[in-house]
């Protein structure tokens, strides 16, 4: 269970790099993750859109340039630094708060999602919960998280990338090994995908679903608020 004093500090340490490494460890192709996330939402012009532990806000952006109306929330101040400026919202705006405490009243979005934050919470179920518990009646929530590949080579190959590459050239450049020591640690300890629609589904939410990205080196899931 991560800690979040933790968290807090190793994503306050790595802000100024992290969309640079995002963008060379994933070959550029977390943009793509994140357009078929939004495009899982359907048509989003007037909507409402809360997303959870937005980092520096990649998805938030995206959710607006979509047509959404968008608060983007993270417990990191570094992050939020980053994302007012460089990633501004033209219908929204960054707050900076705790995933699994929202600072919003009940039913008052359309879509909660959380993109590659779900590891990092406490709870991962509370925040579920919470996502769940801000949404409107037959809201979406949905989940963008890494997962491990099964395919024999692909499977291999990744391992390898993953475990002894990535955190090699991540710690280089952004001078802190241990945080991407951490990102396939966390990976590594993380529930299949189908545990974790049997685990949204459990919490109350309909319809869950997932389907594998590039291979299944990422997933997006997604389930509903029962209307």
């Amino acid at each position: 269970m991560p800690d979040p004093a933790r968290v807090r500090a190793m994503f306050g340490r790595i802000a100024g790099r992290y969309d640079l490494l995002n963008r060379l460890l994933s070959g550029g192709i977390d943009r793509r993750w994140r357009k078929r996330a939004v495009g899982c939402a359907g048509t989003l012009e007037g909507s409402v859109v809360v997303d959870a532990c937005c980092g520096t806000g990649d998805l938030a952006l995206a959710f607006a340039r979509a047509g959404a109306r968008v608060v983007g929330v993270d417990f990191t101040p570094e992050m939020l630094r980053i994302a007012r400026p460089e990633k501004p919202l033209e219908r929204g705006l960054y707050a900076q708060g705790d995933a699994m405490r929202l600072p919003f009243r009940a039913a008052v979005a359309d879509v909660a999602s959380i993109a590659f934050g779900l590891r990092n919470v406490e709870d991962r179920r509370s925040c579920l919960r919470e996502m769940a518990r801000v949404l409107r009646p037959g809201g979406l929530v949905l989940v963008l998280e890494f997962g491990m590949p099964r395919g024999r080579f692909l499977g291999a190959w990744y391992r390898f990338y993953f475990t002894r590459v990535l955190p090699r050239v991540g710690g280089w450049i952004s001078g802190d090994r241990d945080a991407y020591s951490y990102l396939p640690d966390t990976v590594l300890d993380w529930p299949t995908a189908t545990e974790l629609r049997a685990e949204m589904a459990s919490l109350g939410l309909e319809d869950c679903g997932f389907r594998a990205l590039t291979g299944g080196i990422a997933y997006l899931h997604w389930g509903r608020v029962p209307a």
